[in-house]
C-alpha cells in the first residue's frame, strides 16, 4: 500500500516480507497431535496475514486450540512504534506472543464468569436485585434491576451520563455514585442495550460487597493463579506499562450514522477512545468491563477451560453447571439498542448462531466476546476449538472487514462440525 493510500485510509506500513515481522512459538504449536493438517494451519495463518496487510492493525496475536491442544500460536507486526501517526524514526517494538494487550470488552466474559462462580459458592443469587447487595443502587427507580439483567445487557443503564469527565472512569467512588444516581431507560429487562462500561462497575461492587475483598484479589485467587496466568489482570502494574501494546485508532474516520453509534456505545469518538486507552491512568485502573490485560494464549486458555467444563490441567476451576449457566442463551435474537445490530446474549457471553452468526457459519454452540469491535475471542463446542485473535487497531468500518470475515470463515471451515457425542458441553 503506497503512502498516499495509507494516509487516506489511516493505516500503518506493512512490509512485503511478512516473515520479517512474524513471531512463532514453535514449541507451542502441536497440530499433528490432534490431527490438524499443515494445510489447515497455513490457511488460517494466511487469513491473518491478509488482515495484517490491510494496515489497520499494527500488531496481531493469535492462539487457536483444538481438542485442548494449541495448534497455532503466533504474532505479527509491532506492539508499538508503527502506528499511522508514528514518526518514521520511532522505536518499533516487535509484537510477540508474550506481549500483553488490553482485551477491552472481551474482559466482560471473564468478569461474568466470576459472577457465576460467586453464585456457585452461594454468595450471590443472580436473580436477586442488585439493591439486595448494594441498597444505594435502588435510587432513581432501579430497585428491581437484577444482577442477571446487568450480565445480559438488560439492566437499563447502558451508558454513563453524558458530559461525564473521562477521568471518572478511574475514580471508583465517583463512577459508583453516578451509576447509583442514574435513571434507567427501562427496568423490566425486556430490551437488550449493550452496557459497554457501566455493567462491569455494578458487578464489581456486588462482588466486593459480598466477598469483602477486591475484584482483583478474587480474580487472582479463583482464576489467574489456579490457571497459571502471567498477566490476565485488570489494568497492568506501573512497572509493566512499557510492556503493554499501544492502541491505535486506524482506518477511515467513522461518519454518521456510524459515528453516532460509536459515540453511543463507547461514550466518545474514536480518537478520544485512542487517547484514553493509551493513558497510564486507564492502563493502571480497574475497569472490569474493559481493561483486562493479557495475551491471546491466556484468553484462549480461559475459553478452553470453559470448553473443558470448568477444568484446566486436571484442576477444577469451577463446576460444569456454572459454565453451562454462563453460556445459556437468555432471551431471543433481537436488535441491540446500543449497537443497533441483532445479537444473542447469555448472562455474560455473545453467542453464535445458525446458519451464520457472530462466530461464523453454523456457530449455534459458540460463545465468546468481542473487544472494541476487532478483538475476537470465542470457543465453539461443536468444533471443539478455542480462538483468540487480538490486535492493536480499532478501525470501525473500512476495507479490513472482508479480511476479518475471511478469518472467521476460514477457522470455521478448517474445523468442521464434529459428531455430537464427541463434543464438549453437548447440551449447551
Amino acid at each position: 500500500m503506497n503512502r498516499l493510500a495509507r494516509r487516506a485510509l489511516h493505516t500503518c506500513h506493512t512490509p512485503k516480507d511478512l516473515a520479517s515481522v512474524t513471531f512463532r512459538d514453535v514449541a507451542g504449536e502441536n497440530p499433528a497431535s490432534v490431527g490438524v493438517s499443515t494445510e489447515a494451519v497455513d490457511a488460517i495463518w494466511h487469513s491473518v496475514e491478509g488482515l495484517y496487510r490491510t494496515g489497520v492493525h499494527p500488531g496481531i496475536q493469535l492462539s487457536v486450540r483444538h481438542r485442548g491442544e494449541q495448534v497455532l500460536h503466533r504474532a505479527i507486526g509491532h506492539a508499538s512504534g508503527n502506528g499511522p501517526d508514528d514518526s518514521a524514526d520511532a522505536l518499533k517494538v516487535p509484537m510477540t506472543t508474550d506481549t500483553p494487550i488490553c482485551y477491552f470488552s472481551a474482559s466482560k466474559a471473564v468478569t461474568a464468569l466470576l459472577m457465576h462462580m460467586l453464585s456457585e459458592q452461594g454468595l450471590v443469587n443472580l436473580m436477586d436485585p442488585v439493591s439486595y447487595y448494594c441498597p444505594e443502587f435502588a435510587q432513581s427507580g432501579k430497585r428491581t434491576i437484577t444482577v442477571h439483567q446487568i450480565l445480559s445487557h438488560r439492566g437499563g443503564i447502558p451508558a454513563i451520563p453524558r458530559e461525564t469527565p473521562i477521568d471518572v472512569l478511574w475514580n471508583r467512588d465517583e463512577i459508583w455514585r453516578l451509576l447509583c444516581k442514574a435513571k434507567p431507560v427501562e427496568v423490566d429487562g425486556s430490551k437488550v442495550a449493550y452496557h459497554a462500561v457501566t455493567g462491569g462497575f455494578v458487578l464489581q461492587r456486588v462482588l466486593e460487597r459480598v466477598t469483602g475483598a477486591s475484584i482483583e484479589h478474587y480474580l487472582d485467587t479463583h482464576l489467574r493463579e489456579p490457571m497459571g496466568m502471567r498477566w490476565f489482570t485488570y489494568g497492568i502494574a506501573p512497572e509493566h506499562l512499557h510492556d503493554l501494546a499501544a492502541n491505535y485508532a486506524t482506518g477511515p474516520r467513522p461518519r454518521f450514522p456510524v459515528s453516532w453509534v460509536v459515540n453511543r456505545a463507547l461514550g466518545g469518538d474514536i480518537r478520544t477512545v485512542e487517547q484514553v486507552t493509551n493513558d497510564p491512568r486507564f492502563q493502571e485502573a480497574v475497569i472490569p468491563a474493559g481493561n483486562l490485560c493479557g495475551t491471546a494464549e491466556e484468553m484462549g486458555r480461559f475459553f478452553q477451560m470453559m470448553l473443558n467444563g470448568g477444568v484446566w490441567n486436571g484442576k477444577r476451576v469451577c463446576s460444569e453447571i456454572t459454565i453451562r449457566r454462563a453460556i445459556q442463551q437468555f432471551g431471543s435474537l433481537q436488535i441491540d439498542r446500543t449497537m443497533m445490530i441483532p445479537m444473542r446474549f447469555s448472562a455474560g457471553m455473545m453467542l453464535g448462531g445458525n446458519p451464520v452468526g457472530l462466530w461464523g457459519q453454523q456457530s449455534r454452540y459458540a460463545f465468546g466476546h468481542v473487544g472494541l469491535i476487532n478483538k475476537l475471542c470465542w470457543a465453539d463446542a461443536a468444533r471443539d476449538i478455542s480462538v483468540s485473535l487480538l490486535n492493536t487497531g480499532f478501525p470501525i468500518v473500512g476495507h479490513h472487514l472482508p479480511a476479518m470475515a475471511k478469518f472467521v470463515y476460514t477457522v470455521c471451515d478448517r474445523f468442521p462440525l464434529i459428531p455430537e457425542n464427541q463434543r464438549p458441553l453437548v447440551a449447551a
